[in-house]
C-alpha cells in the first residue's frame, strides 16, 4: 500500500469520515488492498466504522469486493450484526449483490441468524429481497443455523419467528434429512419446537 493507502486505512480505523476524504483527495485508492485482500470500505465493515464508510461509498467504494476469506463489506455485516453498517450499504450505488457468498457457501443472513443478531435479521427481512431459504455448503438455511447453531434463548426464538414470517420453510431439512424441528428437541429448546410445530 501507499502511503496516501496507509493514511486512508488509519481513518477508517479511527472512524474519521473527514480523514478518509482528505486521504482520497490526497491519491489514496478506495479499492487499496491489504496483505489479507481487504479493502478500506471491507475494514470498516469488519470493525463497524459507520461514518468512514459512508464516505467511502460516497467516494464509489465496491461494497461487493472479495478479500482472500470470500468476504465482502456487505457479507461482513451478517457477522457483526451492524444495522447501522447495513444501511450505509444498501444506500451505495450500484448496492450489494444479495447472492454473493461466505466461504461457507452462506448469505448475510445465515451468520446473523446464528449469532442472535435480532435487530439485523429484523431489518436485512425488511429491506431487501434476501434468499430466506438459501442453503449454504454445511446443508444449512438461516433457520437451521439460529436452531443448530444458537442457544434456543429469546435472541433465538425471535429470529425464528422472523425467518417463519418471511417464509422461511420450516419443516426444510438438512442434509442428513434432519429437519429444524428435530434439531430443536434433540436440544431442548422446547420454546423454538413450539413455534416449529405451530407452522403448517
Amino acid at each position: 500500500m501507499s502511503p496516501a493507502d496507509q493514511t486512508l486505512l488509519h481513518a477508517v480505523r479511527a472512524d474519521d469520515a473527514d480523514g478518509v476524504r482528505a486521504a482520497l483527495a490526497d491519491g489514496a485508492r478506495t479499492e487499496a488492498r491489504d496483505r489479507h485482500e481487504r479493502t478500506p470500505l471491507l475494514v470498516a465493515a469488519l470493525e463497524d466504522r459507520v461514518a468512514a464508510a459512508r464516505a467511502l461509498v460516497a467516494a464509489g467504494a465496491d461494497v461487493n469486493a472479495r478479500d482472500d476469506r470470500e468476504d465482502t463489506p456487505w457479507l461482513a455485516t451478517g457477522v457483526t450484526g451492524s444495522v447501522a453498517m447495513m444501511r450505509v450499504l444498501l444506500a451505495a450505488d450500484p448496492g450489494p449483490d444479495l447472492t454473493l457468498t461466505n466461504r461457507f457457501g452462506g448469505t448475510s443472513l445465515i451468520p446473523a441468524a446464528e449469532r442472535g443478531h435480532v435487530d439485523y435479521v429484523r431489518e436485512v427481512l425488511r429491506a431487501t429481497d434476501v434468499d430466506v431459504d438459501h442453503v449454504n455448503r454445511l446443508g444449512w438455511t438461516a433457520l437451521l443455523e439460529a436452531v443448530v447453531l444458537g442457544d434456543g434463548g429469546p435472541a433465538h426464538q425471535e429470529i425464528v419467528k422472523l425467518l417463519i414470517s418471511a417464509g422461511a420453510a420450516p419443516h426444510l431439512p438438512d442434509h442428513d434429512g434432519v429437519t429444524p424441528l428435530r434439531h430443536a428437541e434433540r436440544r431442548g429448546f422446547e420454546e423454538i419446537a413450539g413455534l416449529l410445530r405451530a407452522v403448517r
